[in-house]
């Protein structure tokens, strides 16, 4: 369940002068195979081509009573809030995501350790792997904000220096996701096909992407064949659902204007063989608690 990555070659180049391209993927999908973990042969053959899957029940009603529960402890704490891993929406002033919680929260931790997680992950890779960024997110009723169409894996690799697509992210579901909540939208196919954006990386670039992402999002033109071509899903599922899904997936969901709140916990684990090298397109990396550099596995 091993293999080697190049970290030297530019694959996958993006934020340049020339505008926005499309270029095919150089990376296998699934790394693994179905006696190396919990997940069949069928649903990896369907994660390959459609770049997600989805795990009803991964967690329990208790597990996630207990979750529910460290997020409001950790939406309240008036130092948590202060911290800068801590994102505030700027015009509600609610919370909208706290980052590395797996290092802030024991209860985040175990479950980031815990084997029904962590072995997937380490399925999907074909390797060991750690974590490369965690979070909290937060879509309160009555104003959580949106997240603009986009693949993690062209910001990861441009500011953070992840070399390859072999990174892959599971968003646990703390609150029931309907389809008007603002929940999870992937364009399937989509991880086979890397946009590359045009524009420079601005200075300091997270503090405001973090909020409200610029940089690295694709064009309209483009999105917009992407989405004739692969059509849109929108991933609802209860509290205790999860969805697993490829680096390259373009996705992103809609504000949330009803009363119901969405929110979930997001955890990304990236290959051993796959680590973390200088950004491909930025004048240096992003604040640890954003992009870690500590590659001690995990699990």
């Amino acid at each position: 369940m091993t293999a080697t990555t190049d970290h030297t070659e530019d694959l996958y180049p993006t934020r340049l002068e020339e505008g926005f391209s499309t270029l095919p993927r150089h990376d296998q999908v699934v790394w693994g195979t179905a006696a190396d973990g919990p997940i069949d042969q069928q649903t990896l053959d369907s994660y390959d081509e459609r770049g997600y899957l989805t795990v009803p029940d991964l967690i329990t009603p208790e597990e996630v009573e207990e979750l529910r529960a460290e997020l409001r402890r950790l939406s309240s704490d008036p130092e948590s809030r202060a911290d800068e891993r801590t994102i505030i929406e700027p015009t509600s002033q609610e919370v909208r995501s706290i980052f590395e919680v797996h290092r802030t929260s024991e209860v985040v931790a175990r479950l980031a350790a815990d084997p029904r997680v962590v072995g997937r992950a380490r399925q999907i890779l074909g390797s060991d792997v750690y974590i490369h960024q965690s979070r909290i997110n937060f879509k309160p009723g009555f104003g959580g904000g949106d997240f603009s169409w986009h693949s993690d894996f062209e910001t990861w690799h441009a500011e953070d220096g992840l070399p390859r697509m072999r990174t892959v992210s599971i968003s646990i579901s703390l609150t029931d996701n309907h389809s008007f909540n603002g929940p999870l939208m992937i364009m399937p196919g989509t991880h086979r096909t890397y946009v590359s954006c045009g524009g420079a990386t601005p200075e300091d670039n997270y503090k405001s992407s973090l909020v409200m992402q610029g940089a690295g999002t694709p064009d309209q033109e483009t999105l917009t064949k992407l989405a004739d071509t692969y059509g849109i899903d929108v991933l609802a599922g209860a509290a205790g659902s999860a969805v697993m899904f490829d680096c390259n997936c373009m996705h992103g969901s809609n504000g949330n204007i009803t009363p119901y709140p969405r929110s979930n916990v997001f955890l990304v684990f990236n290959s051993v063989e796959n680590t973390a090298v200088e950004p491909f397109s930025a004048p240096r990396p992003r604040p640890t608690f954003i992009g870690a550099r500590d590659f001690t596995p995990v699990g």
